[in-house]
């Protein structure tokens, strides 16, 4: 399979460093809107092809999966035009603005008989099994609440603070947390809260958010982009506890009985980065003709951007492109 990068920023490198480490898919182009930017971006990863242009990328014939990386404020705009050219797309999380711009992409995918995929990690990493397979073994009984952090102090990245951006730590970082919660208890949520502090730009710069299902199951979570955070989650059932080390990319599972002994130990697998696992799913999947990853099935999709989008709708936060 032949790889192309919309987007020739940092995340865009880390992918590149991946998939050249790959054996089934390799790196065909990159574009950047400056072909300046492009050129040096392909030499650094010996990239075949580099375009100064995102569409002129996308009629490039040898283009099988096209991985968008630009900021979330053009995720929409992005992957529809890789779709309108016949490409199938992997697209970074938060996959668009709002839920109404994810229905459009995802609807336009499926009519063109083409992957679309959120390369929401978490969701692809070897050890997200090896949790769901702990709980099937009801080894901490039934899990009743959890907790999820995830912080880091990038307040002065750009593409947390500028509003025409859709920044902002909920689109950035708290689509992790909702994520990890999402993958404990489901996406059948009853109540949605959360309260945020503003940037000077207009942005939530820390949240604490509260989901609940059926039967009183709740998951608190917080996120920052002031401080630096532990990155743990921790599950709380009527049996034992589980702590995990690191939301964002698993550093360890330890799971707990009710006399508190550590009773289970997890290490992560062996991995290039961690990218390989959600670029590896689209692979497969596009193989077998599916529009859609069982990894991050389009439900999901949609389902962390109505929660993203309820919470927004609270805190009245809106972005100059949904005006």
């Amino acid at each position: 399979m032949k790889m192309a990068i919309l987007g020739a920023g940092t995340i865009g490198h880390k992918m590149a460093t991946t998939v050249n480490r790959m054996e089934k898919v390799a790196l065909h182009a990159v574009a950047s809107r400056s072909l300046a930017k492009a050129k040096e971006f392909a030499n650094t990863h010996s990239i075949p092809k580099a375009y100064g242009s995102y569409e002129e990328m996308l009629k490039d014939p040898d283009v099988d999966l096209v991985y968008v990386c630009t900021p979330h404020s053009h995720h929409w705009e992005h992957m529809k035009l890789a779709l309108e050219h016949g490409r199938h797309v992997l697209c970074e999380k938060a996959f668009t603005v709002n839920a109404a711009q994810a229905r459009e992409v995802l609807d336009l995918g499926k009519q063109k008989g083409l992957l679309v995929a959120e390369a929401i990690w978490t969701r692809y990493l070897p050890m997200r099994t090896v949790l769901d397979q702990i709980l099937a073994r009801r080894v901490i009984g039934e899990v009743r609440t959890l907790t999820a952090n995830l912080a880091y102090p990038v307040s002065r990245v750009e593409r947390m603070w500028n509003p025409e951006l859709a920044a902002g730590t909920l689109l950035d970082l708290s689509v992790y947390t909702i994520n990890f919660a999402m993958m404990v208890f489901g996406n059948r949520i009853e109540t949605i809260d959360g309260v945020c502090t503003w940037t000077e730009t207009g942005v939530d710069e820390s949240n604490s958010i509260t989901l609940t299902w059926e039967g009183g199951k709740m998951a608190t979570l917080h996120a920052s982009m002031l401080s630096v955070g532990n990155r743990r989650g921790a599950l709380f059932g009527t049996k034992g506890y589980i702590e995990f080390d690191n939301i964002n990319n698993c550093e360890g599972i330890r799971v707990y009985d009710k006399e508190y002994t550590l009773i289970e130990t997890y290490r992560p697998f062996k991995q290039i980065t961690g990218f390989e696992f959600q670029v590896e799913a689209c692979r497969r999947a596009i193989e077998e003709g599916k529009t859609e990853c069982e990894q991050m099935p389009h439900s999901e999709i949609l389902a962390v951007m109505n929660v993203m989008d309820e919470l927004r709708r609270r805190w009245n936060l809106v972005y100059p492109m949904e005006e």
